[in-house]
């Protein structure tokens, strides 16, 4: 049975809701991030990324990271494209993802990370918010006449759904990205997707 390492909020929920999607019972192992739950030596172990989301597969072995985790999840729940152009787009849109969309972030949450200059980080937060901003016009464009990031509903848009919840966190104008805010409302009336945002008391 599969077992997902998540912490409420974070970028492992995209992988949470495409387990509850799935409709395969798995073992969900909450992590308390604040508290450093995550950098324990027993996780430390398992993943020593000291990262969530880290998913825990049949036969006992560790996958992490989302651009690993959600095309596995992907192939095995059906919610992946199945011609090679559709899969290399799908892989384009979650190294874009992960490789910039997320990092603009943790420049937000995270400035301490990029520099030791404590007179520094007001700066590269505020940079790190326009950077992130620009990137959810992005995705907003990216949705423009579709329903979907991918030609149907796939793994892309439970992590699309992510950087949105983050955008509210951050106080962001999102209702101005028409195209990403409805895509936002039809992900939130999934049931699948309804447990998670309940569960991990996550604001949309």
């Amino acid at each position: 049975m599969l077992a997902l390492y998540y912490g409420p909020g974070a970028c492992s929920m995209a992988s949470h809701i495409v387990l509850e999607e799935s409709g395969e019972k798995y073992e969900p192992k909450r992590m308390d991030l604040a508290k450093g739950e995550q950098r324990t030596d027993d996780y430390l172990k398992k993943n020593p990324l000291g990262r969530v989301p880290l998913l825990q597969l049949d036969d006992g072995s560790h996958l992490a990271e989302n651009t690993a985790i959600l095309p596995y999840l992907g192939k095995r729940f059906s919610l992946w494209p199945a011609d090679g152009i559709g899969e290399a787009k799908a892989l384009s849109t979650i190294g874009f993802f992960a490789a910039s969309v997320h990092p603009a972030h943790a420049h937000v949450g995270r400035p301490e990370r990029y520099t030791a200059d404590q007179s520094a980080l007001p700066g590269i937060k505020e940079m790190g918010l326009k950077t992130f901003h620009g990137y959810l016009k992005q995705i907003d464009g990216m949705l423009a006449g579709r329903e979907w990031l991918s030609d149907k509903y796939s793994v892309l848009d439970p992590y699309a759904l992510v950087f949105y919840t983050w955008g509210v966190r951050r106080e962001l104008p999102m209702a101005e990205m028409k195209n990403y805010t409805a895509f936002k409302d039809r992900m939130t009336k999934r049931p699948a997707v309804q447990r998670v945002l309940e569960d991990e008391k996550v604001k949309v």
